[in-house]
């Protein structure tokens, strides 16, 4: 599943593409039709996203006297296979490609194209169900002036396991499996630590880390947490990029022992038992 780092970037070059331009909806598949009708011919006002969310806020409309209030917000959650893919539209290749197979959504304007598959959301929300969405979601790194404090009143007081928690988006958003493994190995944190066991001082540490890695996942488009002191020649190759994700039974790069894996909420967690030893 995308981790928020993509969802921000997604957001980025979205409203970069497509901002304040009217944008023409359809749904080839037709899941969405009726959605893409009431989206087709606005103007998208702005892209963001949230934790694992994006949201796209279109204008009023105008000619029946809509309000802000009224104004339609497109939520995509991509789940485990959405994927959107983009495009460029000029005198030589004016028009997308044919739409092929089962395409949820496709937005259009004159200079470009994006089309969402496999979504496990798409649907339009008013102002009230987005922040009704957002009360039961942590803080996101990734949102201006982050805040790890409310992520900590949760984490604090609860026996789960630091591990599990990090993957709850009610705890803190965007969070996902990768960032999860690598954010404990550098901190050198038994993932099955509860929450409650984790100072203060620690989680402060782990936040301001976790802001500085998802920002460059955006800027990068891609995880890497390997400190470059740590990288055979500083390089940060696929086969480099990570501490423990996805390495098992490979020696840690820092002490040679075996990584180990473990199924934690629903997923494959990964660890070096002598790194990250209670």
């Amino acid at each position: 599943m995308p981790e928020g780092h993509t969802l921000h970037r997604l957001a980025r070059d979205q409203q970069q593409l497509f901002g304040g331009s009217v944008v023409h909806a359809s749904s080839p598949q037709g899941r969405f039709a009726v959605g893409a009708g009431v989206l087709d011919g606005r103007v998208l006002e702005r892209a963001e996203a949230y934790g694992k969310h994006l949201f796209h806020h279109y204008s009023a409309d105008s000619e029946t006297g809509g309000t802000a209030e009224q104004a339609p917000i497109l939520h995509v959650h991509l789940g485990l296979y959405g994927k959107f893919s983009t495009g460029h539209l000029s005198a030589e290749r004016p028009e997308p490609p044919e739409p092929r197979g089962a395409l949820r959504l496709r937005l259009r304007t004159d200079s470009a194209w994006t089309d969402l598959r496999g979504a496990t959301a798409c649907e339009l929300y008013t102002p009230e169900q987005v922040d009704m969405l957002l009360a039961r979601l942590g803080p996101d790194p990734l949102r201006p002036r982050p805040d790890g404090t409310r992520a900590y009143q949760r984490i604090g007081r609860s026996r789960s396991p630091i591990a599990t928690l990090l993957m709850d988006q009610s705890v803190l958003a965007g969070v996902g499996n990768v960032y999860r493994a690598e954010l404990l190995y550098r901190h050198r944190l038994d993932p099955f630590r509860a929450g409650r066991d984790v100072d203060p001082e620690l989680w402060a540490q782990m936040w301001g880390d976790l802001v500085v890695l998802m920002r460059a996942g955006v800027r990068s488009g891609r995880i890497v947490t390997v400190r470059t002191e740590d990288r055979p020649k500083g390089r940060a190759t696929r086969a480099t990029s990570h501490y423990v994700y996805r390495r098992t039974g490979l020696p840690c790069r820092i002490c040679g022992t075996a990584i180990r894996t473990e199924v934690l909420a629903t997923r494959n967690l990964f660890w070096c038992p002598n790194c990250q030893r209670e």
